[in-house]
């Protein structure tokens, strides 16, 4: 699965939002399907080309019957749903399957009934039958597949098969009853004499369907405009446990078979799966319609997940790498217009490099890469078939000045990688999904990096996934990285899926390329991939082949096993804080704590860390040395009294950790920084600012200690290390709150003074020739963080230059707002303006069909300091129909600015019922929190519920005068960092 957001990519669906959806999708679907078989012919299992008709009609499953067939009574057979409480202990209670069948392969056709002709309203009915060859190992009665939201139309049995042709050679076996454990998603059938050790068999399974709009689990379909007419398509997303949606299967990673798929569409159609066409054939449905019946080549040996099916009415380009067709497919506008060229380029090139870095050629003979309109998980690694959201797929051919490539090459890479990190070699189950997401994030770096060598990749590595994971991780986190527990609900798998797997495990991977060395690791992994090819494995597996590479040379040393160096970061969350006294040469380790108190080390059970420490002194690279203890004495770190003796820890910041220093430590790198700070490597830059911030946050050194290593900054010219700066230091919170503080003045007065330099480099570029700025993706990823500040500081330069700039592009659209600063730039246009600059807005937003526009164009639209102006922006956001299509909560954006807030707690106290009508009631408190976002006293909380309580239910009040008091709490101690903050700034400018 794609990279979550926060890197640019990749997200998970909250758990309360899934159960919610399935059970509006069982409701619906039943509903559904009771108009389906009360109205229309159906058709039966016959129709399914190949298959013959179902010895065992089953009855839909929603019909709770209390059947006693005769065995093997095809005509009485029916099919039944058991609450838990109703039916006796057994397997069918367990979150695994039994291991009483291995499924060898599967053959699938699915039929959906789309027509270009009726587009679905909000759901279609698809058939399917799936014959599965199974192995028995053991003497059974009972057969447990996976199956959700499906209704089983026949189920047959037969065998025992030959062993030599496959053939049946008994005949069959008695189904006697089938009947569906909803809870744990188990379809059963109940046979009438037991399955032999040893024996394959054949299970025969005709089924019925239903498929939604956008669910994005199973089968969903998506209405989108190509060229002006509305069409749909179809798509699939099986990851993690959604294949049993669509078809009755053995729904784990570890399970994995062999495929023939056949897909039953419309002429008009296109169908696509994992592997080429084979064949088509044209069949006549009941009603004497004509139907194409495309088959598809035999796929390897993969786990249900990785299955994929479209049916689409798409164009696409198309080249040949090393022999093997990649076709990219888009709408046929988006193609016409050069959108899919980019990814199509980038694309071969990116397989080649990763065939001969493992030195193990791509596994299917050709590879689609298709565009869908939106696709909540951004991207998918499906095995010959990779889903894309089109945002993350297309570009524009004149799309030069955005951070756009970068983020499409990430994410390309990132599902390649997946062809061998999980499709070729899959974990074996769920808590080790890192073994494919943490290597994957990795390598989607090391492509962008072989194929630009002078890109920066510390300063990227640490911008787009260190920083971010690092300020989730701490020793309270609930789970490690590789977890021992495996009976996993499905809603805790999906869950799984979290900015750890994604960049805690790339980070991990990185760490152990940097301390042993880039051969080494490649070779451990390259006989890690050919031994569990097309098979699974465990993290055990892993260290196993890396152990052995180990144990192959003599260069490489280290203090332990690797699987105890490794385990001792991936079974225990968080990561250590590494101390170093430069005076006494004493390193020790501590776990993170979010706002460590005293002692607080007592509170956990974390062990040590076996911590690699990549260190420079004085400039020059030294030694590895490791940290296996609490604490250790390294003599060679101390340092002298002279001005030229220093040094940094973590190396390129290849190291799991934070870094910090004793007094003596921090005042050697204050004052190199002051007199020489180019002496020290821009990551290592990076690096002392946004560890002496976030320790300061988080009570590990003083407030003071962090401030003084920004006093050099008139000397940065680096913009990357501004923004680490202003993000630490100007936070959103300190933005919407600060202006009614003394701490504004004196920031303003600080930072101005330091920020005059690189300001004037880069507002000349914007001004004379912005598209230097094309190929620099730090410049481009920090602009916005810059500009933006500036402007909030007040520079009169930035504001007009906002106007001028707003005012060229609503005068003459071709003259477009430089994108890395287009959001800030529209913000200041409004807040700067009158009404006649929102109206005109509004009808940008109004006659806009860009999904990215509109966020943008509807946050800048709360930025006016006119009350009566967002007064009327809310009012048209419950009462119009122009920002029904796009999810933003205009309310909660609004409440959000400094003169929106209290007029959102006005409105919201005269329209609460509108509000959550329009949003739901969750959109009540998070607006109760942001309005809330600064009270500092128990008489505002009062005043706040006083407010609101008549919108609330009891259990909500509760929860939210909890969550007050802990929004307080955390902003009295915000007040008193500001206080100090405040302090050493007005002996400081």
């Amino acid at each position: 699965m794609g990279p979550p957001s926060s890197s640019g990519f990749y997200v998970s669906r909250a758990v309360a939002l899934l159960l919610a959806g399935l059970v509006a999708a069982l409701l619906l679907a039943l509903a559904i399907l009771a108009a389906f078989y009360g109205h229309c012919a159906r058709v039966p299992p016959s129709a399914l080309p190949g298959l013959g008709d179902s010895e065992a009609e089953c009855s839909p499953r929603r019909q709770k019957q209390t059947p006693t067939p005769t065995p093997g009574s095809a005509d009485e057979l029916a099919v039944t749903t058991t609450p838990r409480d109703e039916r006796p202990p057994g397997p069918w209670d367990h979150l695994r399957l039994p291991p009483w069948l291995l499924p060898l392969h599967y053959d699938l056709v699915l039929w959906p009934l789309l027509r270009p002709d009726k587009l679905p309203a909000r759901s279609l009915l698809f058939y399917g039958r799936v014959n599965i060859t199974v192995r028995c190992t053991m003497a059974t009665v009972r057969l447990l597949l996976h199956s959700v939201f499906q209704d089983c139309e026949g189920a047959e049995v037969r065998g025992p098969l030959s062993p030599v042709t496959g053939n049946t050679t008994v005949g069959r076996v008695p189904v006697d009853k089938v009947w569906f454990a909803v809870d744990t998603e188990y379809m059963v059938l109940e046979l009438g004499e037991p399955l032999q050790p040893g024996s394959s068999y054949e299970l025969q399974i005709s089924f019925s369907g239903v498929v939604f709009e956008d669910l994005r689990e199973g089968l969903f379909f998506s209405v989108y405009t190509d060229h002006g007419e509305r069409r749909v398509l179809i798509a699939s997303q099986l990851e993690p446990t959604f294949a049993r949606f669509v078809f009755p299967c053995f729904d784990e990673p570890a399970l994995k078979a062999t495929f023939n798929i056949t897909i039953i569409h419309h002429p008009s159609y296109v169908a696509l799966s994992n592997m080429p066409k084979l064949g088509q054939s044209e069949k006549e449905d009941v009603n004497g319609s004509k139907w194409t019946v495309t088959t598809f080549s035999t796929t390897p040996q993969m786990p249900t997940y990785l299955v994929a099916f479209v049916i689409c009415d798409y164009d696409h380009v198309n080249r040949t790498e090393r022999g093997k067709e990649i076709r990219i497919w888009a709408r046929k506008d988006a193609i016409a217009s050069g959108k899919a060229d980019f990814a199509l380029n980038i694309t071969g090139p990116t397989f080649s490099f990763l065939e001969d870095l493992f030195n193990i050629s791509y596994s299917l003979p050709k590879t689609d890469i298709i565009a869908l309109p939106s696709f909540d998980n951004h991207a998918m690694e499906n095995w010959g078939l990779m889903v894309f959201d089109e945002s993350v797929l297309l570009l524009e051919p004149k799309d030069q000045l955005t951070e756009k490539k970068t983020l499409i090459a990430n994410i390309v890479s990132h599902e390649i990688a997946h062809q061998w990190f999980g499709n070729l070699v899959t974990m074996n189950w769920w808590n080790n999904v890192w073994l494919k997401e943490g290597f994957a994030s990795y390598f989607e770096y090391e492509v962008i990096n072989y194929f630009h060598p002078k890109f920066p990749r510390n300063e990227v590595f640490f911008s787009n996934i260190l920083r971010h994971v690092l300020r989730e991780d701490h020793a309270l986190v609930t789970r490690a990285l590789a977890m021992k527990v495996e009976n996993f609900k499905t809603s805790e798998i999906e869950e799984l899926f979290d900015i750890f797997v994604y960049s805690k495990g790339a980070s991990m991977a990185r760490m152990l390329s940097s301390f042993l060395n880039k051969h080494l690791f490649v070779s451990a992994l390259k006989s890690y991939l050919k031994t569990f090819s097309y098979s699974n494995a465990e993290q055990d597996d892993l260290w196993r082949h890396f152990q052995m590479a180990i144990d192959d040379q003599s260069t490489v040393i280290l203090p332990a096993t690797i699987k105890n160096i490794m385990d001792s970061w991936t079974h225990q969350s968080g990561f250590p804080v590494i101390t170093l006294n430069v005076s006494t040469g004493i390193m020790k380790q501590e776990p993170f704590y979010l706002e460590k108190v005293k002692n607080q080390t007592l509170l956990t059970n974390n062990g040590t860390w076996i911590v690699p420490i990549l260190w420079i002194k004085n400039g020059t690279t030294q030694s590895l040395v490791w940290l296996d203890q609490s604490s250790k004495v390294f003599p060679e770190m101390q340092v002298s009294d002279s001005d030229h003796d220093w040094v940094i820890l973590n190396l390129n910041m290849t190291g799991y950790y934070r870094v910090n220093y004793d007094k003596l430590g921090w005042k050697k790198l204050n004052q190199l920084l002051e007199k020489d700070p180019k002496a020290i490597p821009i990551i290592h830059r990076l690096q002392l600012i946004d560890d002496a911030f976030f320790l300061s946050k988080n009570n590990y050194i003083e407030i003071e200690t962090a401030l003084e290593l920004t006093k050099y900054l008139a000397e940065e010219d680096e913009i990357i290390v501004w923004h680490t700066v202003l993000v630490n230091l100007v936070t959103k919170d300190l933005i919407s709150d600060v202006k009614n503080s003394d701490l504004y003045p004196l920031l303003k007065k600080y930072l101005l003074k330091r920020l005059n330099s690189i300001w004037n480099i880069y507002v000349t570029i914007i001004r004379e020739n912005v598209l230097v700025l094309q190929d620099d993706y730090l410049a481009l990823i920090s602009l916005e963080k810059l500009f933006g500040t500036v402007c909030w500081l007040g520079l009169e330069d930035c504001l007009q230059l906002s106007k001028e700039l707003f005012t060229k592009w609503v005068d003459h659209p071709e003259n477009e707002i430089p994108y890395p600063i287009k959001e800030v730039v529209l913000c200041y246009g409004i807040a700067l303006g009158s009404d006649k600059e929102w109206d005109i807005l509004l009808n940008i937003y109004t006659n806009t069909t860009k999904e990215e526009e509109k966020f943008q164009l509807a946050y800048a639209m709360s930025c006016s300091k006119d009350p009566w102006i967002l007064n009327r922006y809310m009012e048209y956001a419950l009462s119009t129909s122009l920002f029904t299509s796009n999810e933003t909560n205009i309310i909660e954006v609004v409440a959000s600015s400094d003169v929106g807030w209290y007029v959102a707690k006005d409105f919201l106290v005269n329209n609460w019922k509108a509000v959550s009508k329009r949003y739901g009631t969750q959109s009540l408190i998070n607006l109760i929190y942001t309005i809330g976002r600064a009270i500092t006293t128990d008489i505002q909380i009062e005043e706040l519920q006083q407010l609101f309580n008549n919108m609330l239910e009891e259990d909500q009040r509760i929860k939210v005068h909890t969550k007050l008091q802990t929004i307080k709490n955390e902003n009295l101690k915000i007040k008193k960092q500001r206080d100090r903050m405040a302090e050493w700034l007005k002996r400081n400018t």
